[in-house]
């Protein structure tokens, strides 16, 4: 997650506040079953009204102050993750629009849309989701443990053997999340082609009649996507029911070992009942994690895809005279043996040789396919050449980066 980290290292005084405040707020949550605890046990005794009522206002208080802790948390922690957000979409758009045609195509626009779209907000889910449960749930756990284990270790650690079983499975599970993730958000990708190619080609679909078949095309995609989110989906379903399982099971032990201490003198009703309070809040915890771990592979497939487009290396530079020398020429626009592949398989375009005189005009006729729109691309430099020469007049500026290219404007051809 290192992506994520890079965006909220500028927000860093932000994140403190919201951890200290949530912080704050889960340990006066944590208080609460052992006054109740306290009240039982010695208050209820005495038969003083003025100490019940004592004591259960500093039960409301506690309330109060982790209820108003844990709003003000949770609205800082929205802020800071909309800020973040903001910025690595920012970064993801601006980079977008940089790359080049050949990095275009690699990505696919589909692809790209979704990355922009899809993959943004699983991070800001997470993000925000990590800042309100990723600090509560883990103090909780942990504090809830403490605390337990003070009140009555035997029973505190039928509850703690429950616990490495849980994660190691939630850990198992998650590893096998994010590449079954990753295969959904591809199979994203696929559905986002199509229907963006339908919608911008809505009429001549319809021209040509072709709604079936452009609707089985969509079935086929919209199918392979049910199939990854199911099979994510199953896989990582598996975590809750396990969880509650164990922690079921844990509670059942809990019980009959209760029973038997309080019977035995060696245990407290009160300390009981703060107990499985403190169990329940362990549980939920527990709960909250697992929660975090599917939320977690979910934004770690994303930020992945994110970081693709972020890292990508600029392959259109600029090069320098002495390693591509001009070539003397008296004419505006000059193909020398230029050669091109899209894929750098088979040759889309080969050997192609032509001259243009200033203010001269050129006309290109071919069928769909011959290259007549890879020409003009090539002439516009969105894509660099794969073989061949160029010429350009001293007036016009640099801007050749592998083999050679050449300089003009298209308004020089006329494709037919």
């Amino acid at each position: 997650m290192k992506l994520i980290m890079r965006y909220l290292k500028p927000l860093k005084g932000s994140l403190a506040i919201v951890l200290m405040l949530k912080s704050l707020g889960t340990i006066a949550e944590l208080a609460l079953p052992y006054i109740l605890s306290y009240i039982l046990g010695s208050i209820v005794v005495r038969e003083s009204i003025s100490q019940i009522l004592l004591w259960g206002g500093l039960m409301v208080v506690f309330s109060v102050v982790a209820w108003g802790l844990n709003v003000t948390a949770n609205r800082r922690s929205e802020l800071l993750t909309r800020t973040a957000i903001e910025k690595l979409r920012k970064d993801l758009f601006d980079k977008t629009i940089r790359l080049s045609a050949s990095q275009t195509d690699k990505f696919t626009i589909a692809s790209l849309e979704a990355r922009i779209t899809t993959d943004t907000y699983n991070i800001r889910h997470f993000l925000g989701t990590m800042q309100r449960m990723g600090i509560r749930q883990p103090i909780m756990l942990l504090g809830g443990v403490l605390i337990t284990l003070f009140m009555d270790a035997h029973l505190a650690l039928v509850m703690i053997a429950m616990v490495p079983i849980v994660f190691v499975v939630v850990c198992f599970i998650s590893m096998k999340g994010v590449p079954l993730y990753t295969k959904v958000q591809h199979s994203v990708d696929g559905m986002t082609r199509v229907v963006r190619e339908d919608v911008s080609g809505i009429r001549v679909i319809k021209a040509l009649s072709k709604e079936n078949y452009e609707q089985n095309r969509y079935d086929v995609t919209n199918k392979a996507l049910v199939k990854d989110e199911k099979k994510a989906s199953i896989t990582m379903g598996l975590v809750n029911p396990i969880m509650t399982l164990s922690m079921n099971l844990g509670i059942v032990v809990v019980v009959v070992l209760a029973a038997y201490r309080i019977q035995g003198g060696t245990s407290a009703p009160e300390t009981v009942i703060a107990f499985m309070q403190y169990f329940t809040l362990i549980s939920n915890a527990l709960m909250g994690v697992t929660r975090l771990f599917v939320m977690f592979t979910k934004a770690e497939a994303s930020s992945k895809r994110i970081n693709e487009v972020l890292t990508s290396e600029e392959d259109l530079r600029v090069a320098d005279k002495s390693e591509y020398p001009d070539i003397e020429t008296d004419k505006h626009i000059v193909f020398r043996n230029v050669s091109f592949s899209y894929e750098g398989k088979k040759n889309n375009l080969e050997n192609i040789n032509l001259e243009i005189e200033r203010g001269g005009t050129l006309g290109v006729i071919g069928a769909t396919g011959s290259g007549k729109s890879t020409l003009i691309k090539l002439l516009m430099r969105f894509y660099d050449v794969t073989d061949g020469r160029r010429s350009r007049p001293e007036n016009l500026p640099e801007r050749k980066a592998l083999h050679s290219l050449w300089q003009c404007d298209a308004e020089r051809f006329s494709v037919c």
